[in-house]
């Protein structure tokens, strides 16, 4: 049978808000020790996604930006998240990954609007290195 995203994925997701200052997402992935965040809309839909590379890379061009402490995170967000559901092959999702060069998929509910969990390159290392 084959292995889905359901059986290594962590559940559950860490959020912010669209209007969430990125000072405070950069607090929030510290003290969680998380390399990434989603931001959802009031429902708690997905927005965007916002990760640590996001924000060293808003850092690098502060000279530029005027203003960049006054950013949010839908200033800097990505917005075309890549997303897989629980039902996906390990396989499917592990190409997503390798095609698109990204460290993780957000993993979305059957209506593809609320993220539930994360799959990272991470969590598929740590599965190989448990296979029998």
């Amino acid at each position: 049978m084959e292995r889905t995203v359901s059986d290594i994925m962590h559940k559950g997701v860490l959020t912010c808000q669209h209007d969430t200052p990125i000072q405070e997402v950069a607090r929030r992935m510290t003290e969680e020790d998380v390399s990434a965040l989603i931001v959802v809309d009031p429902n708690g839909d997905m927005q965007g996604l916002l990760s640590r590379t996001d924000l060293v890379n808003a850092r690098l061009y502060e000279e530029n930006w005027k203003h960049w402490r006054g950013l949010s995170a839908s200033d800097i967000m990505i917005k075309d998240v890549i997303s897989v559901k629980m039902s996906d092959s390990l396989q499917h999702a592990s190409k997503i990954m390798m095609d698109r060069k990204i460290h993780r998929v957000v993993v979305v509910d059957e209506g593809g609007k609320k993220a539930i969990g994360v799959l990272s390159i991470t969590d598929l290392v740590r599965d190989i290195a448990s296979a029998d």
